[in-house]
């Protein structure tokens, strides 16, 4: 297990990616079914073993460096890091014509709660940074 699958210990933290460029980081939510055996199949559906092999590619090709999604309840939170030079809806518009991508979207809306259809811009909702350490 390496130390970004630290599910069994989260108090134990994650470690983090360098880049040698400079990023900037978007961060989303989106509700799950408040179903606890669907939570387990959408956990499972996006670990290591199960996860779409073109989907990751298709994340990577639009520029993503890093994803990640975290639980609680059936809430999720997802950040992603990118180049300071990368467009988030020129990116996402890609996303969704990319091999398998509304394939994998129809599949995983039977997990989330939204509407039939919707592509992963309109599931996720980008979310406001209110707070850092400020300098």
């Amino acid at each position: 297990m390496d130390s970004k699958d630290n599910s069994s210990n989260p108090s134990m933290g994650y470690s983090t990616k360098k880049y040698n460029i400079p990023t900037k980081r978007y961060c989303q939510t989106m509700d799950l079914k408040d179903d606890p055996a669907l939570i387990e199949k959408y956990k499972e559906a996006h670990s290591r073993l199960k996860a779409w092999p073109e989907i990751l590619e298709g994340i990577r090709s639009v520029g993503i460096l890093e994803m990640e999604l975290y639980i609680l309840g059936n809430r999720l939170f997802m950040i992603v890091d990118t180049p300071l030079d990368f467009d988030w809806d020129t990116a996402m518009a890609k996303l969704a014509t990319l091999p398998r991508q509304a394939e994998w979207e129809d599949y995983v809306a039977m997990f989330q709660d939204c509407k039939k259809g919707s592509t992963s811009d309109q599931k996720w909702q980008l979310m406001e940074r209110m707070f850092y350490l400020y300098e």
